[in-house]
């Protein structure tokens, strides 16, 4: 079975170009500089995931012609990986079916206050029809596609990280503990998140992202939650090691027999 991933944004919460900045990345004419936040789109022949809904949801459903989607999942409640939640109504619409979303129990709880309209007992017409999953880290299915979740540190929250099959996603985070590596062993396709090259309290720098993609040693690594302050996308992908990217907007990366039941293998006891 193959799988495409399809990064939706690369960005991280301002997004590049960041509102009102003049420098030069921001101003750049590169398109492979220009960032929405970031999301991934994973798809097999029959099924189509969200990781997260940022403020750019709409525009990148609609960039990707995305026409239906089976399910969302969240990575943690953050504003720029949650706040487009509200623009599924549209699929509601069309397929004429509830939507399932999967977020840990912090990320529910902010997902049921922040938009609580879509959770109330008597629903306002045309409001977001989800049903609600929260997980820990036993792995679960959507459609003909496996998830294994897992727990990294983004600072002191909890962010949920995925693996399926060969890849793994990982996003805001600064800590991967030893039971996560192991979850993580023998993946092919990592993407993790590299903020920029300066020290930053929450998230890994672009020197600690390269040190822990050479510690967990997958065939390829793509970096994704690029700040403007990380520089021009052409300059920072010719510094990088042999197997190591910068991810863009509207890259796609084919996993080839994600040989699915490899979440099942490395998820270790609950």
């Amino acid at each position: 079975m193959s799988i495409t991933v399809e990064f939706l944004g690369t960005g991280t919460s301002g997004g590049v170009p960041m509102i009102a900045c003049k420098c030069a990345v921001c101003k750049s004419y590169d398109s492979k500089d220009k960032r929405l936040r970031s999301s991934v789109l994973i798809k097999s022949s029959t099924t189509t995931v969200v990781i997260d809904t940022t403020p750019d949801f709409r525009t990148q459903m609609l960039r990707s012609d995305v026409e239906h989607i089976d399910a969302v999942l969240f990575t943690h409640s953050h504003k720029d990986h949650i706040a487009g939640l509200d623009d599924i109504r549209a699929f509601n619409f069309f397929s004429k079916k509830s939507i399932p979303i999967y977020a840990n129990q912090e990320t529910s709880e902010a997902l049921q206050r922040d938009f609580y309209y879509a959770f109330a007992e008597l629903k306002y017409p045309g409001i977001p029809e989800i049903n609600l999953h929260t997980i820990g880290d036993k792995p679960f299915q959507v459609g003909d596609l496996f998830f294994q979740p897992f727990s990294v540190k983004h600072m002191h929250m909890d962010v949920t990280a995925f693996r399926m099959g060969d890849f793994t996603y990982i996003t805001d985070a600064n800590f991967i503990d030893e039971k996560a590596k192991k979850i993580i062993q023998g993946t092919e396709i990592l993407v993790l998140n590299a903020l920029r090259k300066e020290k930053h309290l929450s998230h890994f720098t672009l020197t600690e992202a390269i040190e822990m993609a050479t510690v967990l040693n997958p065939r390829q690594t793509y970096f994704t939650h690029i700040s403007h302050q990380m520089g021009f996308h052409q300059a920072i992908s010719k510094e990088l090691p042999k197997g190591i990217y910068l991810a863009h907007d509207g890259l796609k990366l084919q996993v080839n027999n994600p040989a699915y039941n490899c979440v099942f293998l490395h998820a270790g006891p609950s």
